[in-house]
């Protein structure tokens, strides 16, 4: 089969699983609460290279660029676009051309080589939850080939507030607890204000203007104040779309011995669930442990 004949979507195996969630907790107190981050892979690149076929019949026959559909070789759909786009850039598109067995070496040329740039034409989109707000602070810093949705604090219904645990926390009876009694104060706290605000608010505004903001506007403004007390640790669902280039730029920063734990241990999930779909442009990263006890991630060539 090749690969414009998997088109159609027979490549279903890569998909298992296409998550790696953790499990939510609930304190005694009723709080939902995280000890580690979730990534779901939602969207990847699917490929149809019988599109480009007017364009390789438009050269003389003798060329024999169509020869590049019917390559026996296989390779995962993110992986066949950034090669295209590399071998289009020198018409490298003949029988003599660098053929999907060799893609091993063809990427390791590009990544030794520093041209990154046909990376940047596979994307996929991630969901991340379990992770908070002070990670996806630092998450949203990365704008180069990135988009973001996130959870509004603002819109989203206070029921629904979920925490996440830090890992320096864990297995620290004394840390864990004062995180347990931590975000149930703040929950508390993050209703109470709600309430009284919204006490103030009804006696304050005229049936006019509540007539005129609706219930989501009411909301709105009762959720903006009532938010000032929750903390970092608040959880931030995040929808998140990168192209391969910036993929690679967020592991190798976010996965850095360097990095902030947290992101660190998000960085290892999104690697070992995206990896069979980059075999070849992800081999130059490896795990590796570190001298706290967790573990990163190595990129031999980082700066592609």
């Amino acid at each position: 089969m090749t690969q414009r004949e998997m088109f159609n979507g027979d490549e279903t195996s890569m998909l298992r699983p296409p998550f790696i969630a953790s499990p939510v907790f609930k304190t005694d107190g009723g709080v939902y609460y995280f000890k580690e981050p979730s990534v779901a892979l939602v969207s990847r690149p699917q490929v149809n290279l019988e599109a480009i076929r007017p364009f390789l019949e438009s050269f003389p026959e003798e060329h024999g660029f169509t020869s590049y559909l019917d390559d026996p070789d296989n390779l995962p759909d993110a992986e066949a676009a950034a090669k295209f786009a590399g071998q289009l850039c020198y018409l490298s598109l003949g029988p003599r051309r660098t053929k999907n067995k060799e893609a091993e070496r063809y990427f390791r040329n590009i990544n030794e080589s520093g041209h990154g740039s046909v990376y940047e034409h596979p994307g996929f989109s991630f969901l991340f939850w379990g992770v908070s707000r002070s990670l996806t602070h630092e998450l949203v810093r990365h704008r180069a080939g990135f988009g973001f949705s996130q959870v509004s604090q603002r819109y989203a219904s206070g029921s629904l507030l979920r925490f996440c645990m830090r890992p320096e926390f864990q297995g620290n009876k004394d840390l864990e607890e004062n995180f347990l009694d931590d975000i149930e104060l703040q929950y508390d706290f993050y209703h109470l204000t709600r309430e009284k605000w919204g006490k103030i608010l009804d006696q304050r505004l005229t049936s006019d203007v509540k007539k005129a903001l609706g219930k989501s506007g009411l909301r709105k403004m009762k959720n903006q104040v009532a938010r000032n007390s929750l903390p970092n640790c608040t959880e931030a669902p995040i929808y998140v779309t990168m192209n391969t280039r910036a993929l690679r730029h967020f592991l190798h920063m976010r996965g850095s011995k360097f990095a902030e734990t947290e992101i660190r241990a998000l960085s290892l999930k999104l690697f070992k669930l995206v990896q069979i779909h980059l075999p070849n442009i992800l081999r130059d990263v490896t795990t590796e442990d570190l001298p706290d006890g967790t573990s990163g991630l190595h990129l031999q060539f980082p700066k592609v």
